[in-house]
């Protein structure tokens, strides 16, 4: 990796703005799904189901919508009351449209680590015989799937 490289911001941010403006432009309704777990997200509590809340941030459904580099944050109505909503853009899973489920999980975010000059990540270190597809994920984890909540 080159230090150029290792400089370079968030791609997260700039992949959600895509799909976001390409759900839209084709006339249908974007969602996030979002890990309200995650420190930092403001979203209503009565919202939130298994760690979980899906937000349709459509611009019908949402007021002064930001999507920066850090978080995407709105005011929308929950059960008739205008709340605001922050969501940190390292809690944002997946953006989707709603009518056809099109759309991205997102990637985690690979950093450099200055100190051993390594990257860290979710990438798992290469072995030289291939996984065994029978073999459970490590600590009892699922394999990550996107699902369509209506």
């Amino acid at each position: 990796m080159t230090d150029a490289s290792s400089r370079m911001t968030s791609h997260r941010p700039y992949l959600l703005r895509a799909l976001n403006e390409w759900i839209a432009d084709n006339g249908m309704t974007p969602h996030l799904l979002v890990d309200a777990t995650q420190a930092g997200v403001q979203v209503p509590a009565s919202a939130v189901k298994e760690g979980k809340v899906v937000l349709n941030i459509a611009e019908r459904a949402v007021v002064r919508l930001m999507i920066d580099n850090d978080a995407v944050s709105f005011t929308a109505r929950f059960g008739g009351v205008s709340q605001p909503v922050y969501v940190p853009i390292s809690a944002v899973l997946a953006i989707y449209s709603r009518e056809t489920g099109q759309g991205m999980a997102l990637p985690e975010d690979v950093t450099h680590d200055a100190d051993t000059g390594k990257e860290s990540g979710d990438d798992a270190p290469a072995t030289d015989t291939p996984p065994d597809d029978h073999t459970p994920p490590p600590g009892g984890k699922r394999p990550p799937f996107l699902r369509v909540v209506k």
